[in-house]
């Protein structure tokens, strides 16, 4: 094939100090030729200015050194030959151990290509080859060596996996991370598409077995959703992608995932892995299960079918739509519903998630401030940049739209016209798995259910008019009690309990808390009783909340002792009556089975 327009070889430089050492090789250079390091990558919605980590740039033309003009905070211009191969060299310091940059130390690396390659002007449409250099062998003795695993393709590899590596484009490029280190691996097939799984950071007590027999009938699961039983099979439709690449980072303290077209990068904390010979795998191997699926899902639900503002990505500035809710929300109810189809949890583990996602939706203020359109325009400066008046302020594009989801999903199934299901492999069949409108799936809606949504979709995705939960839910088998509100939310505050003290992190709108005075960061010291009949005014130091209950017994009034900016303060507090969540449980099995059971 034709020696590929740009060349981008990656090395180790030093582990230590964290630096990856790139050298960037442009064939045939304009004679005024720019390059830029994208501020953002697709996916996760803020600029983090990545060029930030760029150091000790400079650009060669065989042994001479060219002037380098700086244009803005990620971009620049060199003078140069041109048609005579343009060498740029460079650093990128790689301390962000999550799934949106780079990392690097001795015992792992990791990079996408938005952190470490350069976007060269005039060639983002041609083939890119990465070249990954192996680190030096270990001493014997002293650590493991290491491989490298990304799902780009090879053109010419050891068996550990470094070597060079093709991309179409720099779309593609970008789209690859590459995970690097003495990590733990597996293949398996799914659907005849064979897939790929790394962990980094795993202990003895892993149970990978588990693990890929999982993540296996999650992947068939949601091959079949989209593309039916035969999918795979001699004669049956094929899936968009011919391998797929899971890449695990397990850390002490972590959780996250950033979905490509070909693969995925994850990060969960060790506990949460799968151990061997237990009886009981922890409640975060669902929640990691449950990651698992939402970003598989997201191989056809925004990595292709997307946004049609997303056509094509401009790295250097926000790329903004009003369809998170669609591509984010729809994810996040697919991904626990599949679970429940795939077998790996029960009805009742499949209520527990969804009473949980209802409850924090309703314990969020912001869904009344803010519609989950407006929420999903304003990722870029809101979502990402949550602070203490956030809950307040906001709506969360994944919980609410995954709410959404349902309530389009139950309502197609409670008028007998169909279901999401098919509402989402139309839109799959119509595109291509391509660029989408709202008016897109407006219309898809209609085709499926026989009639104009226009108005729920008026009142559920572009207004803070509230859901029609409960009614739909009841309709499918599904019965929702008041339960008691837990004390933090009674009160409408959000806290932390470390060391003895209570920090107030969030004061909810509207709630008693707000009423009586307090405010973020205050540090709730105790609270005072008034004198009574029989009983001494009284004063008690609060340690953690669940001891109000000790302290006040009927009472509903008190005084709150607050510490805030080292003064002390005492706000007269209320305890409220009648605050309650959800509880959701299973109220007629058949109907549920309609729902929740593979189609």
């Amino acid at each position: 094939m034709a020696t590929p327009a740009v060349h981008c070889r990656v090395e180790c430089a030093d582990r230590n100090a964290h630096l990856f050492a790139v050298t960037l090789t442009i064939a045939e250079p304009a004679a005024l030729q720019r390059v830029a390091l994208p501020a953002w990558i697709p996916g996760s919605y803020l600029l983090r200015e990545f060029s930030k980590n760029l150091q000790q740039l400079r650009a060669l033309q065989g042994r001479r050194r060219l002037a380098l003009r700086q244009l803005d905070k990620c971009s620049w211009e060199i003078s140069c030959t041109p048609d005579k191969p343009l060498v740029l060299r460079y650093e990128v310091c790689a301390y962000d151990n999550s799934v949106r940059t780079a990392w690097l130390d001795a015992g792992r690396g990791f990079f996408n290509g938005t952190s470490l390659c350069l976007q060269v002007e005039g060639h983002t449409d041609a083939a890119h080859a990465l070249e990954v250099v192996a680190p030096p062998v270990p001493a014997a003795g002293s650590g493991a060596r290491w491989s490298c695993a990304t799902a780009l393709r090879p053109l010419k590899i050891d068996r550990h996996g470094f070597g060079s590596y093709l991309a179409a484009d720099y779309d593609e490029l970008a789209d690859s991370p590459v995970e690097l280190g003495p990590f733990w691996s597996a293949e398996f097939e799914a659907c005849g598409v064979p897939h790929r799984f790394v962990v980094a950071g795993a202990t003895a007590a892993f149970d990978g077995e588990r693990l890929i027999a999982d993540t296996r009938a999650i992947c068939e699961t949601q091959m079949r959703f989209w593309h039916g039983d035969k999918v795979g099979k001699r004669g049956g439709p094929k899936p968009p992608h011919d391998r797929y690449v899971f890449m695990l980072n397990a850390v002490d303290d972590g959780y996250g995932g950033l979905e490509h077209r070909h693969s995925t990068a994850l990060i969960c904390t060790r506990r949460d892995l799968p151990q061997l010979n237990a009886r009981k795998h922890p409640e975060g191997y669902t929640t990691l299960l449950g990651l698992i699926s939402h970003e598989y899902f997201h191989t056809w639900n925004v990595k292709r079918l997307r946004p049609s503002e997303f056509e094509r990505y401009d790295y250097g500035r926000e790329n903004y739509t009003e369809m998170l809710w669609l591509f984010e929300g729809f994810t996040s109810y697919y991904d626990d519903l599949l679970l429940r189809r795939a077998g790996r949890i029960d009805d009742a583990g499949y209520l527990r998630l969804v009473n949980k996602t209802v409850n924090q939706v309703m314990q969020t203020p912001g869904r009344l401030v803010q519609s989950v359109a407006e929420a999903s325009f304003d990722a870029w400066v809101k979502y990402y940049r949550q602070d203490e008046q956030t809950p307040n302020a906001t709506v969360s594009y994944y919980t609410k739209g995954a709410l959404v989801a349902m309530c389009f999903d139950l309502t197609l199934r409670a008028e007998g016209r169909g279901s999401l299901d098919e509402v989402m492999r139309l839109l799959w069949q119509q595109t291509g798995g391509g660029p989408i409108t709202e008016a897109d799936f407006a219309a898809a809606l209609e085709a499926v259910g026989g009639r104009s949504y226009a108005r729920e979709l008026a009142s559920w995705v572009h207004s803070t008019e509230e859901l029609p939960l409960s009614g739909l839910l009841r309709a499918h088998g599904v019965a929702a009690l008041d339960d008691p509100a837990q004390r933090a939310q009674e009160l409408g505050l959000r806290v932390t309990e470390t060391g003895g003290s209570v920090q107030v992190k969030v004061v909810l709108r509207g709630g008693a808390a707000e009423q009586a005075g307090f405010a973020a960061n205050d540090e709730w010291i105790g609270i005072e009783l008034p004198a009574a009949k029989g009983r001494t005014a009284q004063g008690w130091r609060l340690t953690r909340l669940d001891d109000l209950a000790l302290y006040l017994g009927p009472l509903r009034r008190a005084t709150a002792l607050v510490a805030r900016d080292r003064r002390l303060l005492r706000l007269p507090l209320v305890l409220p009556a009648g605050v309650t969540t959800w509880r959701l449980f299973a109220q007629d099995a058949a109907k549920m089975a309609a729902w929740l059971q593979p189609q």
